[in-house]
């Protein structure tokens, strides 16, 4: 008996030797940051994550990767997938399969893929707001707790953003003379007639659909109201949006009788002097227009007080990652204000905006990089301070038909 009861306990010493690092370290407290670090030390995170851009590739490999095993004692291991839906199915084939520990550690995702794992309940809860990092993150705003018009509910963090911006030459028109809101827009533009054109709202003019609903929000009095689908609201609000375009199609390039249908047909009408105003969704403003030399050099880019429409992208936990610490710290090590300052360079590959709001940081050395890459996009730029007061969410994905079909019906074929 006692021969039975000491290679029982041998044995189990030698399997608990054998576990794997996932099971061995995978306690800690989420609210305890340390024993977050500890747990993590030595684990390959794998980070499921688009791999279709080479440069955003080594981006990834060459900062975070470097900072995860430099800092952390971390190993980064990035799969890359042709699509984010592959790595929702494998997590939702493991559930399926009954596998309690899969592959999948951390995905870059958002949008209808995040809602596909959050229904499942395949997504690890309660940790994205605990980063020490989310300190920076302006929780509050809808455009960030809100995911496509779905709660967030801390089960992911943001990783980055784009935002609506206009476009100006100041070698012919002065900043103080720009319209900051939609009703000044409409006045600056029949008191400039035929200087002002935007794209047609529709597939492939995504950022005409995104202009028009800033003007809903504005003329409605207000975005949040937006962002769940309520007919009755869009059957009260709708009419008056269209009054608004048909007010504004005759002061419009050409009376408003034919529209650009892309970002890229609104370049050449400004680049050309045709129109006085572009339009953009770019963290550089005007800079990539500028770099191609499809600008000049004096475009600039702003934006209005308020109601610029942005989105974020984010990272997510599944529920059955075999390395949740790790993956918590890579999370966290994407909103260190520095690495939110080398990503929004487009030399370094990524060139997406801030998936923090400038103004939370306090950190002398951490303003201060945050400030010399803003400085490194230069003034064509909008100042990172005047995108973050001026964001908002974007609306729920039911309005989006809506509007679009609304206005091919009731302003352009009217």
């Amino acid at each position: 008996m006692k021969r039975f009861v000491f290679l029982f306990v041998v044995l189990s010493l030698i399997l608990a030797a054998c576990a794997s690092p996932a099971q061995s370290a995978s306690e800690f407290d989420i609210n305890n940051w340390d024993s977050v670090l500890a747990a993590a030390k030595g684990q390959t995170v794998n980070w499921y994550i688009w791999g279709g851009s080479d440069s955003i590739n080594t981006f990834v490999d060459n900062f975070y990767g470097a900072a995860l095993k430099e800092q952390y004692d971390i190993t980064l291991n990035r799969v890359p997938l042709a699509d984010t839906a592959d790595a929702v199915n494998q997590v939702l084939s493991e559930k399926q399969a009954g596998k309690e520990i899969g592959a999948v550690d951390l995905i870059w995702i958002n949008g209808e893929n995040f809602f596909t794992l959050k229904q499942a309940d395949m997504l690890h809860k309660d940790w994205a707001q605990q980063l020490p990092n989310s300190q920076y993150v302006n929780w509050d705003n809808p455009a960030i707790n809100l995911d496509f018009g779905r709660p967030v509910d801390n089960m992911e963090s943001p990783w980055s953003s784009a935002q609506f911006q206009f476009i100006y030459d100041s070698a012919r028109t002065n900043e103080d003379e720009l319209p900051r809101s939609y009703n000044e827009l409409k006045d600056w533009a029949c008191a400039h007639p035929g200087r002002f054109t935007y794209i047609a709202p529709g597939p492939g003019g995504f950022l005409g659909t995104r202009f028009a609903k800033g003007a809903l929000y504005e003329i409605s009095g207000g975005a949040e109201q937006w962002l769940s689908f309520d007919q009755a609201l869009w059957d009260q609000w709708s009419p008056e949006l269209w009054n608004y375009f048909n007010e504004l199609e005759p002061c419009l390039w050409r009376n408003g009788e034919t529209y650009p249908k892309d970002e890229s047909e609104l370049v050449n009408l400004f680049s050309n002097n045709e129109v006085d105003l572009s339009m953009t969704n770019d963290i550089t403003g005007a800079g990539r227009w500028i770099t191609d030399g499809r600008m000049p050099e004096t475009a600039r880019a702003f934006v209005f007080d308020n109601y610029m429409i942005g989105d974020f992208n984010y990272v997510a936990i599944p529920l059955n990652a075999p390395n949740k610490a790790a993956a918590l710290v890579l999370a966290n090590l994407l909103l260190d204000p520095k690495l939110q300052a080398a990503q929004i360079l487009p030399a370094n590959g990524f060139g997406l905006g801030y998936a923090i709001d400038v103004n939370r940081v306090t950190d002398t050395t951490a303003l201060a990089a945050l400030q010399e890459s803003a400085s490194t996009l230069g003034d064509a730029a909008t100042p990172a301070s005047e995108l973050a007061k001026s964001l908002v969410g974007d609306s729920a994905a039911e309005y989006q038909n809506l509007l679009e079909q609304g206005w091919q019906e009731n302003v352009l074929q009217k």
